[in-house]
């Protein structure tokens, strides 16, 4: 406090006004371990986070056992195929669970919930058809390449007349869930507040390793196969940093997985499935057409996964994506 003294009685003294910038109180020890510069620290976020999603995952599933389609699905799973039922079962409680969590964290933390990755604005527009178009082109790229090498015939149609159009339909169905249900459950809420905590590209390359690490328990997978998945996560990262959101990545994603067991008819990270359009097959060694894996488990992927990042990078030149909390 400031004082001054009365001209005409220097021995009474006045107080001036108070400081208009007091010094900041000092955050104590415990604020210090919850909190940030933007609030609740990134790691007690994703903490809360997890717990929602093991809540909202225990009911639904729980719920999904009551159903007579889980229990044909599971029977259709012991036949060693996999089938538009299997995968819609799995797929669409899997992305509900990861929405209602990241929906309730969005209520928590006062933001948009498209803010972590899927903004209405962008559903199914120019770049979700985008990323859909490249994700059957470099498929056939990489299985155009095998037939050329002498490894991989793309045979003849399996299915015919109405059958088409009704496969085509539940399988582009069952693979949009896979699409949104992976890529939300991993660069989605995860990815948004892990680059918060430690930085994107260190977020990147942890959310590509869980992304491997859970298609290590498919059938059929090998280590090229699972290389394979955490370069496709690092390119969905990518791909998130570049355009802003992960509509190109979902439409990419379901493409691909599309392609792989509906149009061409091959194993998915070792997966298998019924009703397929093409009858093609594999008669080269593994390294070539990635065995009981699929393509995913070829020794070309890496250089397609070089290809991709180039081509992406100069088709989208410009970063979109925002650090901003």
């Amino acid at each position: 406090m400031n004082f001054e003294a009365d001209p005409a009685n220097p021995e009474v003294q006045f107080s001036g006004p108070p400081s208009l910038n007091p010094a900041p109180r000092t955050p104590t020890a415990l604020e210090n371990i919850f909190l940030g510069s933007d609030g609740l620290r990134a790691g007690w976020r994703l903490l809360i986070y997890v717990v929602f999603l093991f809540i909202f995952g225990a009911v639904i599933f729980k719920g999904m056992d009551y159903l007579p389609i889980t229990h044909r699905a599971h029977l259709e799973l012991m036949t060693g195929f996999i089938s538009e039922t299997s995968i819609l079962v799995q797929e669409v409680p899997t992305f509900l669970m990861v929405l209602l969590a990241s929906w309730v964290m969005s209520f928590i933390e006062k933001r948009p919930l498209g803010r972590y990755g899927l903004p209405l604005a962008g559903a199914f527009g120019p770049r979700f058809w985008q990323g859909a178009v490249w994700g059957i082109l470099q498929l056939t790229l990489l299985l155009g390449v095998m037939h050329l090498l002498g490894g991989f015939s793309f045979g003849t149609l399996d299915l015919h007349g109405p059958a088409i159009a009704k496969c085509a339909l539940l399988y582009a169905l069952a693979f949009l869930m896979v699409g949104f249900s992976e890529e939300y459950l991993l660069r989605g809420y995860l990815q948004y507040t892990l680059s918060h905590g430690i930085g994107f590209w260190p977020a990147a390359v942890l959310t590509s390793s869980v992304f491997a690490g859970l298609h290590i328990a498919n059938s059929g997978e090998k280590p090229l196969g699972i290389l394979m998945v955490a370069l496709d996560g690092l390119f969905c990262c990518f791909v998130l940093w570049r355009t802003g959101n992960l509509w190109w990545a979902v439409g990419n994603h379901a493409a691909w997985d599309f392609s792989q067991s509906f149009l061409y008819g091959v194993p998915d990270s070792g997966e298998n499935a019924k009703n397929h359009l093409m009858n093609s097959s594999f008669h080269g060694p593994a390294w070539l057409t990635g065995g009981s894996v699929g393509p995913e488990g070829s020794a070309l992927i890496p250089a397609l996964y070089v290809v991709l990042f180039v081509a992406f990078y100069f088709c989208y030149p410009k970063r979109e994506y925002s650090d901003a909390p």
